[in-house]
């Protein structure tokens, strides 16, 4: 008896080829995409797409009906407002920057998708991200980098939990993006020249700082730029509008280039300082998930972190210093460490575990 795998399909080539793969592998595969854009207008929806939006049902009912797979659209709008949205939200206006994808990819695409399919009688979920999944020597299921370093999604991954990863298939993370296209064109899907979707979903036009007032009914109030000695510089617009390294947008005639250091929710303050002040060689990070590992101790252990998911990675040693909490030290100072963002600790191309910068 065939393994039947669900595959989160948003109607793009890697998700579609994924699907593909499988079958040929011979399991029995599910197509599902998620729904999981909110009641905006419709027509917007259309135009803008994004990975899950409502332009995605249409392509992956298409490339599903083209493999002879069935297909679903499952709701999982509640989960999306509250997991990602909300929280996307409520960071922002406590001066962090969060990384969406990786609440949506552990909450929304894992938790409650892995949940239904289970309970429908399916084996695992898969999907098309760049990224492979092992069983270590220790018995721990971890994430290993794709065999691509262009399109290398695991950073995005690193907050999966074990017995999510164990019910996982990611069957392109062996494969360049090029022969993902190439396949696609020999199956003649109708997706296989179909660009990458690169913005947030339920933003498409980048505008964060309104969406969250449109969001919250909050207006984000006006407030000091300052030094770091605490010397009023100027006015900010309000602190959602900034992110620790931003140097654009701050209308700020100084004479020099100044950058954002630090924002202090609790005074509505946006700290500016030189190139020099947004790097640091320490960051804490909580909100910890081991993989690779099963943790670390108050020994230090040498690893290769990522603070942002475009950052190349840089050797540092990491160390508990409290329940939930690891000190890293990085060999060399990092630029703009970012309160919110993740930080990913890699050992060799194994994700070894990650946290959230403080």
């Amino acid at each position: 008896m065939s393994r039947k795998v669900v595959v989160g399909m948003s109607g793009g080539v890697d998700s579609s080829v994924a699907a593909w793969l499988l079958k040929e592998q011979g399991y029995d595969v599910i197509g599902v995409t998620m729904q999981i854009w909110q009641d905006e207008d419709t027509l917007v929806q259309e135009a803008e797409g994004g990975c899950c939006g409502l332009s995605a049902v249409d392509d992956a009912r298409r490339v599903a009906m083209d493999l002879g797979i069935p297909y679903y659209v499952m709701n999982f709008k509640n989960e999306f407002r509250t997991q990602v949205m909300d929280y996307f939200a409520a960071e922002y206006m406590a001066g962090r920057t969060p990384n969406p994808c990786i609440a949506c990819n552990r909450y929304v695409k894992w938790e409650s998708l892995l949940r239904r399919s289970l309970s429908i009688g399916a084996d695992y979920i898969a999907t098309g991200h760049y990224a492979r999944i092992e069983q270590l020597p220790n018995g721990r299921y971890a994430i290993k980098k794709s065999v691509t370093a262009a399109k290398d999604q695991t950073y995005a991954l690193y907050n999966l939990t074990q017995e999510q990863l164990s019910h996982t298939l990611m069957p392109v993370g062996n494969y360049h993006k090029d022969e993902i296209r190439d396949m696609a064109q020999k199956l003649g899907l109708p997706v296989a020249s179909k660009p990458d979707s690169q913005e947030i979903c339920f933003i498409p036009d980048h505008d964060y700082a309104s969406f969250i007032e449109e969001y919250t009914g909050k207006t984000m109030e006006p407030g000091n730029f300052v030094d770091l000695d605490g010397n009023v510089l100027g006015r900010h617009k309000g602190i959602s509008h900034y992110t620790v390294g931003q140097r654009k947008g701050l209308n700020l005639a100084m004479g020099y280039p100044v950058f954002v250091v630090a924002i202090r929710p609790e005074t509505n303050e946006v700290v500016l300082g030189n190139g020099q002040d947004v790097f640091t060689d320490v960051v804490r990070c909580n909100k910890l998930n081991w993989m690779a590992l099963e943790g670390v101790g108050e020994e230090e252990i040498s690893v290769n972190a990522k603070i942002r998911y475009s950052h190349k990675g840089a050797p540092c040693k990491i160390r508990r210093i409290g329940e939930d909490m690891v000190e890293c030290r990085f060999e060399e100072p990092v630029r703009a460490a970012t309160p919110g963002q993740a930080v990913v600790f890699y050992q060799d191309d194994y994700v070894a575990g990650g946290g959230t910068i403080l």
